[in-house]
């Protein structure tokens, strides 16, 4: 295996061997009593229990919580208990990406759930894996059994919670299939489900998502008045859902990402920069970590324009190296059929530094705060353990 490499701004792979994202299911598995895939893990081992519900909080990474501990007492506490332990998100730090390894179990360059948008080899065309955009069978692109399925097959009830809009998506029969659905549109609704499919089973496991705070942080900041406000709703949320605990289940709360405020000063828009276009063909991943596609024969230029370009305010590496480096895994772990869809340049962006493109992502441009890159703000996320007996 590669030796994992830090800059000298800290920037380095994320944690996959010793606790990143890949490691929750399997290790809440273990203590369901499900045999994990044949990994060795360097997460805590969680104690056997009989029913466990996790948590996915959209945003809420481990230093935000940290910097707004006074709107958050009853997480922050949790995080200074012996339930309280910190992972990576794994890269690229972004919800498609992250939610594949919490569904598999596996780092991305075994899932192949790579970033927010890749291409499709077999199209040439960009694809964004939140709305799923292409005709890409779901099965076809994330062939591995999922954890879900593991659960089922060793007679555990699964039960995913969330808009009933997610119930038949793309990403949802890539990463999560095995699970029942079970869809409610307000968040109390979809609380009391999470809890009654607990009640009913024997040994049960439920996966809730919830995604308000994620959405509040990329239209008005993590800083802004709004999403204080929100994560003080999320803190009260959390601590409702653990009141109502079944008798032997376990609540486990953890975050795909954090999230960084982006100055408009810091953006550099690819579509106005001459240089930076010079011999892209598609221009893949969002603003703070990208896939940069080259037109045939060009990637080694390309590389050496973005590397000079960007030097001082991103890590920019070819593929090979990114694979090498352990970005996307354990490289012994990166399925060669997966490596194809990384993109021939590989970008993380330092501090709050990143790379747009106004034309081809309006929407996505103007967004305040972004996520995506190796910095902890965005890698690190709290995982809570909350455990009634």
């Amino acid at each position: 295996m590669g030796d994992p490499a830090v800059d000298e701004d800290g920037l380095e792979p994320p944690a996959y061997q010793s606790g990143a994202l890949s490691d929750v299911v399997p290790a809440i598995g273990a203590a369901l009593g499900v045999p994990g895939p044949e990994r060795e893990y360097g997460l805590w081992a969680p104690a056997p229990t009989k029913k466990a519900c996790l948590f996915l909080i959209d945003g809420m990474g481990r230093e935000l919580l940290s910097a707004h501990a006074h709107l958050a007492p009853y997480l922050t506490a949790l995080l200074a208990t012996e339930g309280g332990h910190t992972l990576t998100a794994g890269f690229p730090s972004t919800t498609s990406t992250s939610l594949a390894s919490i569904g598999t179990g596996l780092p991305p360059g075994a899932h192949g759930m790579l970033g927010y948008r890749l291409m499709v080899p077999a199209s040439g065309r960009l694809m964004n894996f939140l709305r799923w955009d292409q005709n890409v069978d779901p099965l076809e692109w994330q062939p591995h059994e999922t954890m879900f399925e593991r659960m089922t097959a060793a007679g555990i009830a699964v039960t995913h919670v969330a808009a009933p809009r997610f119930a038949d998506s793309g990403l949802t029969r890539s990463v999560f299939r095995g699970a029942r659905f079970s869809g409610a549109e307000t968040v109390d609704d979809q609380a009391r489900r999470a809890i009654e499919a607990l009640e009913a089973s024997e040994r049960g496991f439920v996966y809730l998502y919830y995604r308000d705070l994620d959405f509040i942080g990329h239209t008005t900041g993590v800083g802004s008045p709004r999403w204080r406000e929100e994560l003080a709703y999320v803190d009260n949320l959390v601590e409702r859902l653990a009141g109502q605990l079944p008798a032997d289940a376990t609540l486990f709360v953890t975050a795909d990402h954090g999230m960084v405020d982006v100055p408009t000063d810091r953006r550099i828009d690819m579509d106005q920069d001459w240089e930076l276009r010079a011999g892209v063909a598609l221009l893949g991943g969002e603003a703070r970590a990208r896939h940069v596609y080259a037109t045939p024969g060009a990637a080694r230029d390309v590389l050496a324009i973005w590397q000079e370009r960007l030097d001082g305010i991103a890590l920019v590496r070819g593929r090979d190296q990114a694979v090498a480096e352990g970005w996307f895994g354990p490289p012994s772990e990166v399925d060669a059929r997966m490596a194809a869809r990384v993109g021939d340049v590989i970008v993380a962006m330092r501090d709050d530094w990143a790379v747009i493109a106004s034309e081809r992502e309006t929407i996505d441009s103007r967004q305040v705060g972004m996520h995506g890159s190796l910095t902890s703000a965005e890698q690190l996320v709290p995982l809570l353990e909350i455990r009634k007996d």
